[in-house]
């Protein structure tokens, strides 16, 4: 094990080497400073573990000194050294990070104790960090490996559902990878992004619900079956919620066909009722539908689309993702992958 390298500011040389000499019987290293000035260039230019420090010195107190030491090296030990038997200062010191208080005259033994004690504190101190950190980097490890568990069974499900309805295959896929880059035009968090991301690629899950034949029904539905249709985002949500997503999964696929004026399903939800990511998947889901084919109808193409998006901004869409949604394709050139 390296030795230990300690510090001492006093500016009493007499004292200092009668410190130094005591000090050097724990094993350690020591180094000395008369002043808070040339401690501080000391302690920019040498790994230290512990501070022995005077409370008067001259400019900077002591007191000072080891304030500023506790802030910018929080993980330096820290003894003052004074010629004052006063509750109140040694109180003070201890407050602000003092590890121990030392009352001249001093005894050998006194001081050999007290830095011994404070090199163990200071030791222990810093096997307790690196469990910690150690702890939380494990923490992140595994985080990581339940969202990637999580994105891989998403798109596993994802793949089944699109299996059933051969016209849309990909339909989940585009709209989530629009909802993203919607997202990132509007500089939402990374976290935000990934959730939304993850409730594209199902947000069409309660579509299970609803017979085949009619998801691929060449002619124009009829009213009930419209209806039928209209029941998938409770669907979806009644299937996601009881699942511990670190993302409002189940809410925004259950909000994604809610329009800003109350005239969307299932809920009719106006304004601030409807999340944001839902109010973002909302206008990727129509931009993808209107573009793309259909059984019962070719596809409208993206001017179309985005002509829709551009009538219902501030109505039926939030004005700031329709804006984002020109954006995008007017002027960045971003186009849906087939």
């Amino acid at each position: 094990m390296p030795r230990k390298k300690i510090l001492i500011v006093d500016d009493d040389p007499s004292v200092a080497r009668v410190l130094k000499r005591t000090v050097e019987k724990t094993g350690s290293q020591v180094l000395s400073a008369s002043s808070a000035e040339e401690a501080r260039v000391i302690l920019q230019e040498e790994s230290l573990d512990l501070l022995l420090c005077d409370q008067y010195l001259p400019g900077e107190s002591g007191m000072d000194l080891i304030k500023w030491v506790h802030t910018e090296y929080p993980n330096l030990g820290l003894i003052m050294i004074t010629g004052e038997d006063n509750a109140e200062t040694a109180e003070r010191a201890l407050d602000i990070g003092a590890y121990g208080y030392i009352i001249k005259p001093f005894k050998t033994n006194e001081i050999v104790i007290n830095v011994s004690s404070a090199l163990r504190r200071q030791q222990l101190e810093a096997e307790n960090r690196a469990r910690q950190e150690d702890l939380e980097q494990q923490v992140v490890s595994r985080t990581r490996e339940i969202q990637e568990a999580l994105t891989g069974t998403i798109k596993a499900v994802a793949q089944t559902l699109e299996s059933r309805d051969p016209y849309t295959a990909g339909h989940q896929r585009r709209v989530a990878e629009l909802a993203c880059a919607l997202a990132r035009e509007l500089e939402c968090t990374q976290v935000q992004i990934k959730g939304l991301y993850l409730a594209g690629l199902i947000h069409d899950i309660g579509k299970i619900s609803v017979p085949a034949e009619i998801l691929s029904k060449p002619t124009r539905l009829t009213d009930n079956e419209f209806r039928l249709i209209k029941t998938h985002p409770r669907a979806g949500y009644d299937i996601l919620k009881d699942i511990r997503f670190p993302w409002p999964i189940a809410d925004i696929v259950l909000q994604h066909h809610e329009r800003m004026d109350g005239s969307g399903y299932p809920q009719g939800l106006k304004g601030e009722e409807i999340l944001p990511e839902a109010g973002i998947l909302a206008v990727a889901d129509v931009v993808e539908a209107m573009s793309s084919h259909r059984p019962y109808r070719a596809g409208l193409g993206i001017d179309r689309a985005l002509e829709e998006i551009e009538n219902g901004k501030g109505t039926r869409y939030g004005q700031d993702v329709a804006r984002a949604c020109q954006r995008l394709f007017r002027e960045k050139g971003f186009a849906l992958d087939s």
